[in-house]
C-alpha cells in the first residue's frame, strides 16, 4: 500500500504546477478551471541524507529511497459537495488519500484568472473547507441511518459507532472540521473506515511571488493555520520551476548566490512524510541499500510484511542495528564486538533509522 497525499485547492491556484515540480512530470497546466479532470498520481522519492552516508560505507550496486504518492486533484468550487464542477468525483478522490496538501494562492496576477475574481486566502480556504464539511456531514448522516437499521441485531459495536457519529454530526453542524473534535483513539478507530475528509492531516502550501502584497496574504494564511495547528510552507513556484530545469552545478550556484538554503519542494516532501506519521527503516547490503517508509508505531512483523508478505509468514526474528552505531563502527564484526547488535521478536516497535536484517523460514 502506498502512502498518499492529495493536492487540493481552488482552480488556478497552482496545484498542477506544484505536482509537476514534485514529480518532474507532465501534468496539464492551463489558465482555466478544471484543467485537471482525472487525478494525476506521482511517486516522489523522500530525500534522506542517511542513505548516502550508509552507501559510502557499503558501496552498494543500487540505492532505493522511500517514497510517497502525491495526487493532483482537480480544483474544488462552491457546491462541490452537491456535484458542482464534477465535485462529487473530486471529493471521492480526496477521500482515498491519507493526508492533504492544500494549495492557497497568495499572489495577484492579472494574467492568471481567479475563479471568484478576488485573491483572498481566508475566503478561498473557507470555500474549500465548507465543501469538505458538507461532504462529511452527508456521509455521516447516511451512515447513521444505515447503522440504525441494523440496531435490531443488538450489536454493541454498532451502538458505539452511532454514538461517535452523532458527536461528529453535531460538530459538523456547527461548521467545524472533525480534526478539531476531541475523539479518543478507540472512537477514531471505530469510524476510520469512513475516511472523513475533515479528519485528514493537512498542510497549507502558500503559492507566493516577490510582491509585497504576497507577504500580506502569507501572514493571513499563517494566522489561519495557527488556529488549526497546521503548518504553512511558502513556495515561489515560478522560481522553483526555473531551478529544477538547471543541472546540479547551475542550481547550486544560483541557490548560493541568492542565499536559498533549501528548495521548498524538499520541505513539502518532508512535511508530507511527517504529516502521514511515517518513519524510515533501512535494509543494507552489497546489492542494495533501501529506505522503507512505515507508519510510526509499527512492529517488526509489520516491517517484514512491508518488504514481502512471505517474510511475515515465516518470521523468526529481526537483527537490529541503530543507524548511528552503523555509521560509527562501520562493520558488522565491530558492531557485534561493541554489543550494538540486537535480536528482536515480532512485537518490537521499529524506531526511525533502524537497520534491519530479517531471518525467516522459507
Amino acid at each position: 500500500m502506498g502512502f498518499k497525499c492529495g493536492i487540493i485547492g481552488l482552480p488556478n491556484v497552482g496545484k498542477s504546477t506544484l505536482f509537476n515540480l514534485l514529480t518532474k512530470g507532465n501534468s496539464a497546466v492551463a489558465n482555466f478551471p478544471f484543467c485537471t479532470i482525472k487525478p494525476n498520481v506521482g511517486v516522489v522519492p523522500v530525500i534522506d541524507e542517511r542513505i548516502n552516508h550508509l552507501a559510502k560505507i557499503v558501496s552498494p550496486q543500487k540505492i532505493v529511497h522511500a517514497f510517497i504518492e502525491f495526487i493532483d486533484i482537480a480544483g474544488l468550487v462552491k457546491g462541490a459537495s452537491k456535484g458542482e464542477g464534477l465535485g462529487n468525483q473530486f471529493l471521492s478522490n480526496i477521500r482515498e488519500t491519507h493526508a492533504i496538501a492544500h494549495v492557497v494562492r497568495c499572489f495577484k496576477n492579472d494574467n492568471i484568472t481567479h475563479i471568484y475574481n478576488q485573491v483572498q486566502p481566508s475566503k478561498d480556504i473557507d470555500i474549500i473547507n465548507t465543501e469538505l464539511i458538507l461532504s462529511d456531514f452527508d456521509l455521516c448522516e447516511k451512515t447513521i441511518l444505515q447503522l440504525q437499521k441494523k440496531k435490531a441485531l443488538k450489536n454493541n459495536e454498532i451502538e458505539k459507532k452511532i454514538n461517535v457519529l452523532k458527536k461528529c454530526i453535531n460538530h459538523l453542524t456547527e461548521f467545524f472540521m472533525l480534526k478539531t473534535l476531541h475523539l479518543n483513539e478507540e472512537e477514531k478507530k471505530l469510524i476510520s473506515y469512513l475516511r472523513f475528509l475533515t479528519l485528514k492531516p493537512t498542510m497549507y502550501i502558500a503559492n507566493i511571488n516577490e510582491e509585497k502584497e504576497s507577504y500580506y496574504f502569507l501572514d493571513e494564511l499563517n494566522n489561519i493555520a495557527k488556529k488549526e495547528n497546521a503548518i504553512v510552507i511558502p513556495i515561489y513556484e515560478n522560481l522553483e520551476l526555473d531551478l529544477v530545469k538547471m543541472n546540479n552545478e547551475e542550481q547550486k550556484y544560483f541557490m548560493k548566490a541568492f542565499n536559498i538554503k533549501t528548495l521548498a519542494l524538499n520541505n513539502i516532501i518532508s512535511a508530507g512524510y511527517k504529516l502521514l506519521n511515517l518513519i524510515t527503516f533501512f535494509t543494507v547490503g552489497i546489492k542494495e541499500i533501501r529506505a522503507w517508509a512505515i507508519l510510526n508505531g509499527s512492529t517488526s512483523i509489520q516491517a517484514a510484511h512491508k518488504i514481502h508478505s512471505d517474510f511475515s509468514k515465516g518470521f523468526i526474528r529481526a537483527q537490529i542495528v541503530k543507524y548511528i552505531d552503523f555509521i560509527k563502527y562501520k562493520s558488522e564484526a565491530k558492531i557485534k564486538e561493541m554489543g550494538k547488535f540486537r535480536i528482536e521478536g515480532k512485537q518490537y516497535y521499529i524506531k526511525d533509522g533502524d537497520i534491519i536484517h530479517f531471518l525467516f523460514n522459507v
